[in-house]
């Protein structure tokens, strides 16, 4: 009952407001922010204080599992987004705003790397499509907006 619009009929569900290229790029700031302060520490304890040239592969599959699990636990989760997307009032979802499984997300996640991989063309989608849509959500079928 939350999602509908108080003068509609039962049944219809609110208007998403989705999000665009800047209030994303802001809560993608946040989450880097957060994830180099726990990247600098396990960088940290495996690489024997910064002094290590040789970095071994453990800290390398850690820090790529924690990127991952972060972005694709919180996107999933009941909360719909990272701490960055929570901090500027922004979620993950499908078209009707509900909650997205662990494999969506994870898909999502994946799907970044096309949206990076053309000269990050992907990412800046979102500023011009009209849901809002960045090319990992379009392949995820995932939209962003606001809460």
């Amino acid at each position: 009952m939350k999602d509908q619009i108080l003068d509609a009929p039962p049944g219809v569900q609110k208007q998403l407001k989705y999000a665009g290229f800047w209030i994303r790029f802001a809560a993608l700031i946040i989450d880097t922010l957060i994830l180099s302060v726990a990247y600098g520490v396990v960088v940290f304890l495996f690489m024997d204080g910064f002094n290590n040239p040789e970095p071994p592969v453990l800290p390398i599959i850690l820090l790529t599992v924690v990127g991952i699990g972060y972005f694709t636990g919180m996107e999933s989760s009941s909360r719909q987004g990272t701490i960055g997307k929570r901090a500027v009032g922004i979620k993950v979802g499908k078209a009707n705003g509900k909650q997205i499984s662990f494999p969506n997300a994870l898909g999502r996640y994946f799907a970044k790397i096309i949206s990076g991989a053309i000269l990050y063309i992907g990412y800046m989608m979102a500023g011009w499509d009209a849901k809002k849509q960045a090319l990992h959500d379009k392949i995820a079928n995932t939209y962003v907006f606001y809460e």
